[in-house]
């Protein structure tokens, strides 16, 4: 047998061989199928027939209701693409976020289902075999070691070519590495948030549990959805044969208002979406992941340092800003929000560990240079902090 990803071409002798019916996977529904392909009037009435199922049994804002709609179909067509994004539903237990993972995680592209109580192994051999859309429930951790393994597949799996390498042993006793292709869609859903910043800028989220639930949403799912996510998913695959060939990036739907890792991950997405308006409503309805992310980033001591530095750098006339200068700005106007006084030293390592900018020892005195201008006025706009020197997350 050959294992064949995206894109393979079978050589001339090599046999190609489908997954045997009674893999434990299969027999146990953790991976999903189509029976066959069905036909579809338009991809609008497609879209039409999977917004009424989501909408049956899921409560979601409108706009991110329709933003699934369309990640299902590009996890349909996601091989055709070299960067992806993540759908998250985060909020707590009785949220309905768990319904949502299913529910709309039943339609995507061969459907992996796996949660927390899973070891991390099989989610690798998984992945690399049926290159489909992993769904994941309860993304939260307890133990370091297991989140750092779970961090590891979603670092590497929105863009294409970054494997995960990992040694395993043959049957004679030899280490062997192998490389776990992860690259997929992945719907997620969690309590909370990841630490890493650059791993929530992967997500596109919906916050769980912030309004009253809709009456008419049964409170279990009945035995129908089954059938009804079966007869949407074969005429997905009917989707993938007509569409697979023909999909591919636009680089011109990029929006410059939004950060380059929005654009990166919704480019995709938007490429799949052949009318205007809808473009347009689902780039007003990801404005507020882009806002909530510089807010979020805003209310961060580097983003305080930053602040500080900015207005200094306005009224210095010398060639350097003292730290000291800096640690006690901070320490004036944003000391509330710390449980101990901002120091030098503190400054110092933000400074140089995170936000790495240049200091040096000046007649005893740790300084920045203002040959640092340039790079603080860039890192002003990565972290939220206005022209004025205002992070956003102030309001002001």
């Amino acid at each position: 047998m050959v294992s064949t990803g995206p894109g393979y071409s079978a050589a001339s002798g090599d046999t190609l061989s489908p997954v045997a019916p009674g893999n434990n996977l299969i027999k146990h529904g953790a991976v999903l199928f189509s029976e066959k392909a069905e036909p579809y009037d338009s991809i609008t009435t497609l879209v039409s027939d999977i917004e009424a199922y989501i909408h049956r049994y899921v409560d979601l804002s409108d706009h991110f209701r329709k933003l699934c709609c369309y990640y299902i179909l590009l996890s349909w067509v996601y091989d055709a693409f070299n960067e992806l994004p993540y759908l998250r539903f985060r909020g707590d237990y009785g949220s309905g976020k768990t319904r949502a993972l299913f529910v709309i995680g039943s339609l995507s592209y061969k459907p992996f289902f796996a949660s927390g109580a899973s070891t991390v192994s099989p989610i690798f051999h998984t992945l690399d075999s049926f290159r489909g859309t992993l769904v994941f429930d309860e993304a939260d951790f307890r133990f370091s070691d297991e989140k750092s393994e779970l961090v590891k597949i979603f670092n590497n799996g929105n863009v294409r070519g970054f494997p995960i390498l990992r040694t395993t042993v043959t049957n004679d006793r030899q280490f062997n590495p192998r490389a776990f292709d992860v690259f997929g869609p992945k719907i997620v859903a969690m309590r909370k948030a990841f630490d890493d910043q650059a791993l929530e800028s992967r997500f596109l989220t919906e916050e769980m549990g912030q309004r009253s639930l809709r009456r008419d949403i049964p409170i279990n799912l009945p035995d129908v959805q089954k059938e009804e996510a079966t007869q949407l998913r074969n005429k997905l695959l009917m989707y993938r044969f007509r569409n697979l060939a023909t999909a591919q990036i636009d680089d011109s739907l990029a929006d410059h208002t939004l950060s380059p890792r929005l654009n990166q991950i919704l480019v995709p997405l938007l490429s799949i979406i052949n009318d205007r308006a809808l473009r347009a409503d689902i780039l007003q309805a990801v404005q507020s992941f882009d806002q909530k992310m510089y807010q979020e980033r805003a209310s961060t001591i580097e983003a305080h340092v930053l602040e500080v530095l900015r207005d200094l750098f306005a009224s210095q006339q010398g060639p350097s800003v003292p730290i000291r200068e800096i640690a006690q700005g901070v320490d004036q106007r944003f000391g509330a929000d710390y449980e101990r006084p901002v120091t030098p030293r503190t400054v110092g390592g933000v400074l140089r560990s995170r936000l790495r900018l240049l200091t040096w020892k000046s007649n005893g005195v740790y300084v920045l240079p203002v040959t640092e201008r340039e790079k603080v006025e860039v890192l002003c706009r990565h972290y939220g902090v206005d022209a004025g020197g205002h992070a956003a997350s102030r309001g002001e």
